[in-house]
Order: C-alpha cells, then sequence, then structure tokens
C-alpha cells in the first residue's frame, strides 16, 4: 500500500486524484451497507444508483475543495507534492469550481430525486468536512475525532435514502464508522508523521512523539467497536452470521492493532491501515450473507 504517489500525467488521473477516490470508495461502501439496511430487504435499484451518484459527486467535490484549501500544505509534503494543485498540474480555480460544482450537483441530485433528508446530509457532510475539519487539522489534534463526524454520516445517508427517517440501528451503524475511523487514520497520521510536521498539521503523533496517547486513543476505540457491534443483533436487524463474523473481523482489527503498540513502527501502522481499510468491505459481506440467508 503505497502513500507516496507520482504525478499523475493524464486529465482523467488528475481529476481522479483530486476528487480523492481512495476516500469516495470508502464513502461509497459506507452509503451501500447504510441503503442495504435500511431497505430491509426490498431495495429500489433505481433509487440505490441515484444514491450512490449523489453521494460520488458530492464526495468527490468535497475532496477536490480539501485540495484547493491544503495546496500549500501539500507542497511541504512529501506525500502530496506530486498532487495535481501543488505540482502545478491543475490550477486552484479549477479545483475550486470543480469541487463546487459536484457538491451543488450531488446534494440537488440527492434531494430531488432521493429525498430532502439526504440531500441536506450530503450539504452537512460537505460543510463539516471542508469549513470545520479541514481548517481544525492545523488547530488541534481532535481534529481526527471531529473529522470522524462527517466520515461517518455518509452511512446514515445511505439508510436515509432508503428509509427517509433515522431510527436507533441507523445511529448504531453511526458509531461503528465514527469509531473505525480513529484507528484508520492514527494509523496514517503514524505513518505521516514526518510530513505533517512540515505542513504544520497538529495530528497526535506529531504533537506526542512518544506514542502513548495515540495509542490509548486507537485502543479504546477498538474497544467501544465490541460492544457497538452486537447490538444490531440485541436490536433484532441482524442474526447469528452476523454476530459471529463482526465478532472475528473485529478481533482480527484489535490483533492488527497489537504489533504498533508494541513496537511502534512503521511496518506496524501499515498492518492496521491495511486491516482497516479491509474491515468495512467485509464488513459489507457478511451483513450481505446474513441477511440473505436471515430472509
Amino acid at each position: 500500500m503505497k502513500l507516496n504517489k507520482p504525478p499523475a500525467i493524464s486529465f482523467s488521473s488528475k481529476i481522479a486524484e483530486l476528487s480523492k477516490l481512495n476516500i469516495l470508495s470508502l464513502v461509497l461502501v459506507a452509503t451501500f451497507l447504510g441503503f442495504y439496511l435500511g431497505s430491509n430487504g426490498e431495495i429500489e435499484y433505481s433509487k440505490l444508483f441515484l444514491t450512490l451518484i449523489g453521494t460520488a459527486f458530492t464526495a468527490a467535490g468535497s475532496g477536490s475543495l480539501n485540495h484547493y484549501l491544503e495546496r500549500d500544505a501539500d507542497k511541504k509534503m512529501d506525500r502530496t507534492r506530486n498532487r495535481p494543485l501543488p505540482s502545478g498540474n491543475l490550477t486552484p480555480l479549477f479545483a475550486v469550481l470543480y469541487g463546487m460544482a459536484l457538491v451543488v450537483i450531488g446534494s440537488i441530485m440527492l434531494a430531488y430525486f432521493v429525498n430532502l433528508l439526504t440531500g441536506f446530509l450530503s450539504l452537512l457532510t460537505s460543510f463539516l468536512y471542508i469549513v470545520v475539519y479541514t481548517p481544525l487539522k492545523k488547530i488541534t489534534w481532535l481534529n481526527t475525532s471531529i473529522g470522524s463526524i462527517p466520515g461517518a454520516i455518509p452511512i446514515i445517508g445511505g439508510w436515509t435514502a432508503a428509509s427517509n427517517n433515522i431510527s436507533p440501528m441507523a445511529l448504531v451503524l453511526f458509531g461503528i464508522m465514527y469509531l473505525w475511523q480513529h484507528p484508520h487514520f492514527y494509523a496514517i497520521a503514524w505513518l505521516c508523521k514526518n510530513d505533517y510536521a512540515k505542513a504544520n498539521f497538529k495530528m497526535l503523533p506529531v504533537i506526542e512523539e512518544s506514542g502513548s496517547r495515540t495509542m490509548r486513543q486507537i485502543f479504546w476505540h477498538l474497544l467501544l467497536m465490541i460492544p457497538l457491534s452486537f447490538l444490531p443483533v440485541i436490536q433484532g436487524n441482524l442474526g447469528i452470521i452476523y454476530l459471529v463474523g463482526v465478532t472475528i473481523i473485529t478481533f482480527i482489527f484489535f490483533l492488527s492493532a497489537l504489533p504498533l503498540a508494541k513496537d511502534r513502527s512503521n511496518k506496524s501502522a501499515l498492518l492496521l491501515l491495511k486491516a482497516s481499510v479491509l474491515y468495512l468491505p467485509v464488513l459489507l459481506f457478511i451483513i450481505i450473507i446474513d441477511k440473505g440467508l436471515g430472509s
């Protein structure tokens, strides 16, 4: 898993990087998961398609605006200096116009073709990500916890797209997504702490070099994921296949963090990052199997 990328060459690859496809893919997995569970076994595929397209637009637009706001900081970091804006491959004006257009189009699509609640949530996500989270990266290490709020909203957006309401189950899904992001982004912050220091980003591994507080943050969020992951079974929304599956993958997720706590190495941080990236699609697969066999 490479964190450093060579400069994009084709226009399409520049647009792909500006849209932050790595984050976009995780957003769409979360949105699909929320929609699937919110549908309660009766999926409207046309609405699902429109939900994913509208969400992709707003997420890509938000990514582009984030690139614009961080273009000067990106020049200072080895990991990001080849991005389209700091490398000069695309202009800041293009990033702003492209980003704003996608956010507006995506939100209108969701509000008009899906429902107003989902359109509002998409705008709220973009606002929190661009206006709140992005500036906070230079102010406080709590940016990770605050930024995990817009990062967790898409799973509720998927749910509301299917059901037009926010139920207790949707809030449980939000909680799982919120907690999951902490070990994921702290692993990235550990790998990139030298770069983040150059850009004056107040990530926890930057301001506290020993890593003790970072490890505590990782493990208490992982520990909280365990009981929260059991709630869908207690609520009666999911069954025994989910219970067994989520227990196994959450335990593996927890185990993947132990080497980092022991040796504080980049190799161990990369192991945790890989485990976190695999967690969501595997969770989605388990839920689909559980619902399919239980229906």
